[in-house]
């Protein structure tokens, strides 16, 4: 097993192979990865993320897989993050999407990566942003992110995305569920796929309408545009409507907005995590924790108190913290 600081010498290097181990570290947590990721952090910052969410059977992965060779046409390298759902009983994942891609799977400017959600809630994996930023160090230009596709909480995307794409299909009877609110405000270009099927033009008209209504709407207009991925039809429009959003958060602060909100996120994440380990730590090696348990199911304890009492450390570190910036 070769160490961390090899995998990512090679992986910057054009290694394919040690790309994929590095993503696998990742991953699975396993030693070395976050001094990984501290290593290629400062190369990150340079692919653009564009994220691909809809219902199942919307056509994400054949709309990935077009949109992705519109961007090879134009030389740019591409980095792909299909996320699966994992079993809740067996605890697996089909990870299906490469036997969709399987063209350009095979190009060299290409990589396709597979990924479970492993329990994790918004449609997307845990492991997916440090996945952009080893795919983003390894010098691709463009990495686009297709999530499960499991219902309307899928909002993550939209703080790791820069341009997010919301997939919808006619006929699948979820019309009305994708006008709802917190669906509807997370799209930056919204696709109507399988636009050949009988209601397409009314639910464009529909999503077309519900985006006119919304009152916060800002000054990027999010247009509707009518797709047949399966035979290639509107992704020309559509890989033009990616760049031209591109273009429009460049020219303002939008980018850089989003961005700092996703560090934002992400560093308060990362603390939430590394409390939450030492805590997890602290209750493994609690020889009363049992006794406790026993007690608040037997009504001679709360939860709320023992609950304080762990993080009682953590609360004087907040009222010492306070003071000092208080004093200066």
């Amino acid at each position: 097993m070769m160490n961390a600081a090899d995998l990512v010498s090679e992986a910057l290097a054009g290694s394919v192979r040690a790309l994929a181990k590095l993503i696998t570290m990742v991953e699975n947590e396993m030693p070395g990865a976050v001094e990984a990721l501290q290593q290629l952090y400062p190369r990150t910052g340079q692919a653009y993320v564009v994220g691909i969410t809809g219902p199942p059977g919307s056509g994400k992965s054949t709309l990935t897989d077009k949109i992705t060779k519109e961007l090879r046409k134009k030389k740019f390298t591409v980095g792909i993050v299909a996320v699966d759902p994992t079993s809740p009983f067996t605890g697996g994942a089909l990870l299906g999407d490469r036997l969709r891609m399987q063209d350009i799977a095979s190009d060299e400017g290409v990589f396709v990566r597979s990924m479970a959600t492993r329990g994790m809630l918004g449609g997307l994996s845990k492991a997916t942003a440090d996945t952009i930023k080893i795919l983003d160090a390894c010098g691709k230009d463009f990495i686009l992110i297709e999530t499960v596709g499991v219902g309307q909480d899928e909002v993550d995307i939209v703080r790791t995305a820069d341009t997010t794409l919301l997939i919808s299909v006619p006929g699948l009877g979820d019309e009305i569920q994708a006008l709802k609110a917190g669906i509807m405000e997370i799209g930056d270009i919204f696709v109507v796929n399988k636009a050949d099927r009988e209601g397409a033009d009314r639910l464009a008209m529909e999503l077309n309408l519900m985006l006119g209504l919304n009152q916060a709407a800002g000054p990027w207009k999010p247009p509707v545009l009518k797709t047949i991925a399966t035979m290639g039809e509107g992704i020309s429009d559509l890989s033009e409507k990616i760049f031209e959003h591109r273009k429009f958060l460049k020219e303002g602060n939008g980018l850089l907005s989003k961005r700092n909100l996703r560090a934002r996120e992400e560093i308060i994440n990362l603390i939430e995590e590394e409390i939450s380990k030492y805590i997890h730590k602290m209750l493994k090696y609690d020889i009363t924790f049992d006794e406790v348990i026993e007690q608040v199911v037997a009504r001679k304890k709360d939860p709320y108190s023992y609950a304080r009492k762990v993080t009682e450390p953590f609360a004087k570190y907040y009222q010492i913290y306070k003071m000092d910036k208080a004093r200066s």
